[in-house]
């Protein structure tokens, strides 16, 4: 019975490994060789995605974030922001991403007096 006990806990595991595994795949996309309705629809259709493109101001540079179709596919903790990133037939091309909440320090202060 031992064994069996093993066993049962090994093939959990793994199965709990594979479906994180899973989870943690995200897709990317150029969005500069899609219109900007397909780069929304496609943010849409995946929940979230990984946009990158070479920066407009150095070209040598390849900028990339995660891009989500809502605010449920944020972390604890951020909240969807508008962001910009440039399509095949737009510069501006309108999408969301997740940024972390960061209140500065005078309204820290107001919120939560320390003194």
């Amino acid at each position: 019975m031992g064994g069996y006990r093993i066993m049962k806990a090994i093939l959990i595991a793994v199965s709990l490994c594979l479906i994180a595994g899973e989870a943690q795949a995200i897709s990317r996309y150029d969005p500069t060789r899609m219109s900007c309705e397909r780069v929304k629809s496609t943010v849409a259709a995946n929940g979230a995605v990984i946009l990158r493109y070479r920066s407009q101001h150095n070209r040598s540079l390849t900028l990339y974030d995660r891009y989500v179709a809502s605010g449920r596919f944020c972390n604890p903790g951020e909240v969807r922001t508008r962001a910009y990133v440039p399509s095949a037939d737009l510069n501006s091309c309108p999408v969301y991403n997740c940024k972390r909440l960061d209140l500065d320090s005078r309204h820290r202060r107001f919120v939560f007096p320390m003194n």
